[in-house]
């Protein structure tokens, strides 16, 4: 497009992530916040129902199992039905089964449950942790095979980074608000403060589906908010992305991914930063009431918890954009992985001093989110077609096993040491340091 300024160029695309963004962005939000709440009602539902630390980490856990045994399926699924549809109905089944939460303790199995050698609270738990994880497969590949579709690798980072940033804004609204309910709801109309926390955190997701599947377009060509001249050009800079990588000799058809030592190493790198990512996430709140707070005063630690991941938010943002800046992605990933190696050490110093504790857990998030930020650059940087849809689906899957591992590893360390957990801390630490070598190890991937 010949007469195409930089400045229209420009516009054009500021308006699509305005259009786009903001929507994707309360996807994500109700979908961590229904993926990690539970690190919240472990506080007072673990007690009641009377789970170990074992116990509630390989049960918050295991949803990853669900997750990586439909991640590939569903994000092609996605591909050939348009993400509108799929991202809708992706929403609605996970807030209705997180909802479902609140009979935890009010199904009977039978005795099925005595077979795998659990109570029936215990098997139910696990039960729909499994199904919440098979639910929500496919959405977070999804959106970033969707963002594909509508900006080129130079702006895709940034985009990304913002989309991404719904895990700390998720956090940092979701932490006192679920704090909150646990606090002052708990009894209300005969229920556990944990039950309204799932059924009020679980309903918002089905009404964001229903949005998604009446506004989000599935391609440039189907948005009716762009004149004709923005969709050719939002058409036109995508294809001549997808065009240079067939140039170059980068990967298209489905079954080439799985062939590409590069995809594998980064399911390394991305299983690394999960096993640390989902650790924390899902026992930062009982990490907080451990350093020497009120075991009852739940709000504070929702308070406590907000500030590292404002500041992982904000970090998230400044190293995405940073990253578009220079066109660099290998270094700016495994610069966040570092971080959080440090973080988790400074962990192991804490103890039980609430200020070192939520500097070191600061650290962590910020290095983690500043890594999650534009790791999804590099895959990207290199599939595309057909391979990116099973790619970057794979990565995500296979590498989303971790966490399984990590609250797992976590819980099992606390259990058998009586609720000590600078094992695991370490344990962390060196899992983050890996996933920042092996990062440095792959050939640089540049933004073009």
């Amino acid at each position: 497009m010949a007469d195409c300024s930089p400045q229209f160029e420009k516009a054009t695309f500021d308006k699509v992530a305005w259009r786009l963004i903001p929507l994707l962005f309360c996807c994500y939000i109700v979908a961590f916040l229904d993926r990690v709440n539970i690190g919240f009602a472990k506080l007072q539902m673990a007690p009641e129902l009377g789970f170990s630390d074992a116990v509630y980490g390989f049960g918050a856990g295991i949803f990853f199992i669900g997750y990586f045994l439909f991640e590939v399926p569903s994000n092609i699924i996605l591909q050939r039905v348009g993400a509108r549809l799929w991202i809708a109905r992706i929403m609605i089944t996970w807030g209705i089964i997180s909802a479902s939460f609140v009979f935890v303790d009010a199904i009977h199995w039978g005795g099925l449950a005595e077979k795998f050698n659990c109570t029936d609270p215990e098997f139910t738990f696990y039960f729909l942790r499994f199904l919440l994880g098979a639910s929500e497969a496919g959405f977070f590949p999804g959106v970033i095979l969707y963002l594909t579709y509508w900006f080129p690798a130079t702006r895709r980072a940034g985009m990304v980074a913002r989309f991404m940033t719904a895990i700390a804004i998720s956090s940092v609204l979701g932490s006192p608000l679920s704090g909150a309910i646990l606090e002052f709801l708990h009894g209300a109309a005969g229920w556990r403060g944990w039950q309204w926390l799932f059924l009020l955190e679980g309903i918002p997701s089905v009404f964001v589906g229903l949005l998604v599947f009446l506004l989000l377009p599935d391609t440039p060509e189907r948005a009716r908010w762009l004149t004709a001249k923005e969709r050719e050009l939002v058409v036109r800079r995508v294809a001549e992305d997808e065009a240079l990588k067939r140039e170059l000799g980068l990967r298209s058809r489905f079954q080439e991914p799985f062939c590409d030592g590069r995809v594998w190493a980064l399911c390394l790198v991305y299983f690394c930063g999960v096993v640390c990512f989902y650790a924390i996430s899902f026992w930062m709140p009982t990490i907080i009431q451990d350093a020497g707070l009120n075991k009852n005063d739940y709000l504070e630690i929702g308070l406590l918890a907000m500030i590292p991941w404002g500041l992982g938010a904000v970090a998230m943002v400044r190293w995405g954009s940073h990253s578009d800046y220079t066109g660099e992605r290998r270094w700016h990933s495994a610069a966040g992985l570092f971080c959080a190696t440090l973080g988790l050490l400074g962990l192991m110093a804490a103890g039980r001093n609430v200020g070192l504790g939520i500097l070191a857990l600061s650290l962590v998030t910020v290095g983690l989110l500043s890594w999650m930020a534009t790791f999804w650059a590099l895959p990207t940087g290199f599939l595309s077609g057909t391979a990116a849809a099973a790619g970057i689906a794979w990565i995500n899957s296979v590498g989303n096993l971790g966490g399984q591992v990590g609250p797992y590893l976590l819980g099992h360390i606390r259990t058998a040491t009586g609720g000590a957990d600078s094992g695991a801390f370490l344990a962390l630490a060196g899992f983050a340091l890996l996933g920042a070598l092996v990062t440095l190890m792959l050939p640089n991937i540049r933004a073009r």
